[in-house]
């Protein structure tokens, strides 16, 4: 199963989770939004293009642990008989950020790098049609609904950034 994975944040330097989007590739999603990210540490870029967007659409709003247990009750749910997952990511800090949330890489993830494997004008056209650039649920959709193809040119997250979620 591949999953596309999108998150938003506060900030490159000081990086808190603001909000969180699965899509699977079958059209199952998952997306919530932190309760407890500290706003004061959001930069101007964010505070612009993000923070007005949350709420959009009718979201559940989690603390952080309450987020982590909703986001396993949908995998759970969703993953009965999936034996492997890749999680698609366009930035290493959507597969940071998800696993720094589930606190260890669940057994038979893998992450890998997928932007580059995306067709532009596909990715173009889901936001001329949907809107929502920087939102996490409409930029998981669109990585989703953009990706062009095989995985051979993928590049495994544990390639370009290790990092101790790369076991």
């Amino acid at each position: 199963m591949k999953l596309y994975v999108d998150c938003e944040f506060t900030d490159f330097i000081c990086c808190e989770l603001i909000s969180i989007a699965l899509v699977s590739e079958t059209g199952d999603e998952f997306y919530a939004e932190c309760s407890d990210f500290d706003v004061s540490v959001c930069s101007q870029f964010v505070r612009e293009a993000v923070l007005p967007q949350l709420g959009q659409p009718t979201t559940h709003t989690y603390s952080t642990c309450e987020l982590r247990d909703a986001l396993l009750r949908w995998w759970r749910k969703i993953s009965a008989e999936v034996s492997e997952c890749l999680i698609c990511v366009d930035n290493v800090i959507d597969w940071d950020l998800l696993i720094d949330l589930l606190g260890e890489v669940p057994s038979g993830w893998r992450a890998i790098l997928v932007g580059h494997l995306t067709d532009p004008a596909r990715r173009e056209a889901y936001f001329s049609r949907h809107g929502g650039r920087h939102h996490a649920l409409h930029d998981a959709r669109a990585l989703c609904a953009s990706f062009a193809g095989g995985l051979s040119n993928a590049v495994s997250v544990a390639d370009v950034k290790p990092t101790r979620f790369n076991w």
